[in-house]
């Protein structure tokens, strides 16, 4: 896996990932979490409401953001200290969510970093927000 040291970041450094989302996630998802609401998996009773079918629970679709920071970027060995989330848009079943992270700020005191965060269903936001991560310097790693 690759990844980055703080004194490697800049402002606008940018990276992704895009997964499908399946009835075996949200089967696992709901496993692992307890939330059952049958919105998630209820066929029937998801077809009466505003979704109009079975939607991904959105902390399945906010843990692919978790999935690019702790894997690309910053990458392994930064630690998730905070994370907004805004929910625009449901994903269903079969959709491809592309989730992708941008560097806005970096405090260098600290070792902290601002990324803007977002979830895209082709173009469609369906989440946006901002994380704060800390990230380990090049020294510490060779410590």
């Amino acid at each position: 896996m690759d990844g980055y040291v703080f004194e490697d970041l800049e402002i606008g450094l940018r990276a992704g990932f895009a997964k499908t989302v399946t009835e075996a996630d949200v089967g696992a998802f709901a496993g692992i979490t307890g939330d059952f609401n049958p919105v998630h998996i209820n066929a029937e009773y998801a077809k009466g409401t505003n979704f109009h079918g079975r939607i991904a629970h959105g902390l399945l679709t906010a843990g692919l953001i978790s999935a690019v920071l702790g894997t690309r970027l910053p990458g392994p060995g930064a630690v998730y200290l905070n994370q907004q989330l805004c929910f625009h848009a449901p994903v269903f079943i079969g959709d491809t969510v592309t989730a992708e992270v941008t560097v806005r700020e970096l405090d260098a005191e600290h070792g902290f970093v601002t990324l803007d965060t977002t979830a895209r269903v082709r173009e469609r936001a369906v989440i946006s927000g901002e994380a704060l991560v800390r990230v380990p310097r090049r020294q510490e790693l060779q410590d």
